[in-house]
């Protein structure tokens, strides 16, 4: 070939190559465009709620900006309050960060919250283990949920709320096979939004660890149900963090309260914040072809 063809061809070459590139985007483009959008969820998580820091007033603040997003319910990814777990919390103060819930979320009320239990939540100081108010059953009442773990169904959606809080982050033998009989039993192609409180896994989680101690376990688990389509989100770290492994997206979607409430640290880039993440939320929206879409907020006050 004359060098001159042979140009001519390199150059035609090219030019098809940049137009089936561009092609394959528009194409993408169109393809997301035709989703139709069959649920809005507001995801919140470490609300550390407490009376201290003028934490209500804010929080209720929060939450009615959150509901201008026109959400059909929420996700509470846990640590609801500000910490029940130390061994000098009294019962006295167990209720009044309860109460303090309680009262701040009345203006979410005609809205379903589907919670997890985060490590903070139980009191574990109770005088022994049959007071009522010892450990996860009590967080369960409180939370209005029908157990430490649970799954549902909305809109052709699978829904999976775990419990991350079983030997420093993980979950329990029964657990486990309770969620291996879920995964199995729903059909081929089931979109599964699953909610832990713990991240089950993280890329960010080299800054301070609390990734769950059996990723390895819970992303086989996963791998094995690949016909699934599963995005999975957690709070815990206070960090916002995106993650894909094997085709499974993990989203930490730092934490409402930022710095618990409080100004921060030398370490906070801003006010409030914890580390270089601002107190915020997420707005997930799903879609009828199982993608998701999950955007983070922060919040100013």
């Amino acid at each position: 070939m004359k060098r001159r063809d042979l140009l001519k061809y390199i150059g035609m070459t090219v030019g098809t190559v940049a137009l089936s590139g561009t092609t394959s985007i528009i194409s993408a483009a169109e393809q997301k465009d035709k989703r139709k959008r069959v649920l809005r969820i507001a995801h919140i998580t470490d609300v550390h709620i407490r009376p201290e820091e003028n934490a209500p007033d804010r929080f209720v603040k929060c939450l009615e900006e959150i509901k201008k997003h026109k959400v059909d319910f929420f996700l509470n990814g846990g640590d609801t309050i500000f910490a029940a777990d130390y061994g000098n919390i009294t019962r006295e103060r167990v209720n009044e960060l309860w109460k303090v819930w309680d009262e701040t979320t009345k203006g979410i009320n005609d809205f379903e919250i589907h919670s997890c239990l985060g490590n903070h939540d139980m009191w574990w100081a109770a005088p022994d283990k049959k007071d009522p108010m010892y450990g996860k059953d009590y967080v369960v009442k409180q939370l209005g949920i029908p157990n430490r773990y649970y799954s549902f169904d909305k809109k052709d959606w699978h829904f999976v709320i775990l419990d991350s809080n079983n030997n420093g982050g993980s979950l329990d033998d029964e657990q486990r096979l309770w969620l291996e009989k879920d995964l199995q039993a729903i059909p081929i192609g089931t979109p599964v939004i699953c909610l832990s409180h713990y991240p089950i896994l993280a890329a960010c989680t080299h800054v301070d660890g609390g990734n769950h101690t059996d990723s390895k376990y819970i992303s086989d688990l996963f791998y094995i149900h690949k016909d699934k389509k599963i995005s999975c989100f957690s709070g815990h770290i206070h960090l916002l963090d995106n993650a894909v492994y094997n085709d499974v997206h993990y989203y930490c979607n730092g934490a409402l309260s930022g710095f618990w409430w409080e100004a921060g640290d030398k370490d906070s880039a801003g006010k409030t914040y914890y580390k270089q993440t601002p107190p915020g939320y997420a707005i997930i929206d799903l879609f009828d072809d199982g993608s998701v879409d999950n955007q983070y907020f922060p919040h100013s006050f």
